[in-house]
């Protein structure tokens, strides 16, 4: 075979070397198409959704579309709480757990849980609507109770109080999302009525005293 025969045939062969390897190469990169790196675990995805009992809580959904004005107009007619406050002391008895209440995770996710409020809350600002409600709930308690045994009301009047007052909470714990059961309605406006029994025998047994 001639020279150029010889060179011919080199160029031939170096040809196909060069294809089968671009071949290869070209089967590599088509493995990593959609950007991964052969080797390199993918980044875990960002995780913004809200816990999974957040996303499951079904209180005041029938609050949605409601505007916080208007509740807590409806809440200061009726009540000494606000609108904040009222919310926030339901969702402490919902998220409390054996070490304490999860102030963090209903401050980060009021909006997801109560459809009137706007914006996030610090576990501070979670803590001081806790401790007003508390605090608003003790001095109620003590002027009802005050009203009731310094002989200001009748026991008709003071049955009337009650009734109005139990009217309220129930709507209240309604508007929330609570079932109550006949048999539980009757079971708590008897434990009120037997306070109320000794309220008014304390009552009494002041203004003998007194009398004495």
């Amino acid at each position: 075979m001639d020279e150029d025969g010889l060179d011919a045939a080199r160029f031939d062969a170096e040809s196909n070397a060069t294809a089968d390897a671009e071949s290869e190469t070209s089967t590599d990169a088509a493995g990593t198409d959609d950007g991964t790196m052969p080797g390199v675990p993918d980044p875990e995805p960002a995780d913004d959704e809200p816990p999974e009992d957040v996303q499951k809580y079904a209180r005041f959904k029938k609050m949605d579309g409601a505007q916080y004005d208007r509740v807590n107009e409806f809440l200061r007619d009726r009540t000494y709480v606000t609108a904040r406050e009222w919310a926030i002391a339901r969702l402490c008895s919902d998220f409390r757990t054996e070490t304490g209440v999860e102030m963090t995770k209903i401050g980060e996710n009021l909006p997801e849980l109560v459809p009137f409020m706007t914006d996030t809350y610090t576990p501070q600002a979670v803590n001081q609507a806790r401790a007003s409600f508390e605090e608003k709930v003790r001095k109620a308690g003590a002027t009802f109770l005050y009203g009731a045994m310094c002989d200001f009301f009748t026991a008709e009047e003071l049955d009337d109080v009650m009734y109005e007052s139990t009217e309220v909470a129930k709507f209240l714990l309604e508007v929330e999302g609570v079932d109550l059961s006949v048999e539980e309605e009757l079971e708590a406006e008897e434990r009120i009525s037997s306070v109320m029994r000794e309220v008014r025998e304390a009552s009494e047994e002041l203004r003998a005293q007194e009398e004495e």
